[in-house]
């Protein structure tokens, strides 16, 4: 398990990584810029909350950390870990179909309403970690 000691980090590949699930302390950083943008995260064992210039594009409840999460055009894609298993929600495109896969399996269509955001569970207790990408359909 890699944690984001630091909260937020830019990667070599042009992703970014967040969140701390193991702190028992709300904590948060802002003005991170990385390509371009501006994000914030809000991290502890309850909740990771991160926004890219003021808008919404990952939750999870309870925390997580998130690893190499890239946009693409058509979705994203991440690492997730956990302790115990998480409801994620992420910030997409509006009243979009997508496909989500987990650890490469192909678990349904999901569709966003007018408000962009599309949810999914992640069954971490277990194993720990699993890779998520949502692509549009």
């Amino acid at each position: 398990m890699a944690i984001v000691e630091e909260l937020l980090r830019s990667e070599a590949d042009g992703s970014v990584s967040f969140g701390n699930h193991k702190l028992s302390a709300k904590s948060k950083k802002e003005d991170f810029e990385h390509a371009g943008d501006v994000y914030k995260v809000k991290t502890f064992r309850e909740i990771t909350k991160l926004e890219k210039n003021g808008m919404f594009l990952y939750e999870s409840v309870p925390g997580t950390s998130v690893l190499n999460l890239r946009e693409t055009e058509n979705g994203m894609e991440f690492v997730v870990e956990g302790d115990s298993d998480a409801q994620i929600t992420v910030g997409l495109a509006e009243e979009a179909e997508y496909e989500v896969f987990i650890n490469g399996e192909n678990v349904g269509t999901m569709s966003t309403g007018l408000s962009g955001k599309l949810s999914l569970s992640a069954e971490l207790e277990t194993v720990g970690e699993v890779s998520v990408k949502i692509q549009a359909v």
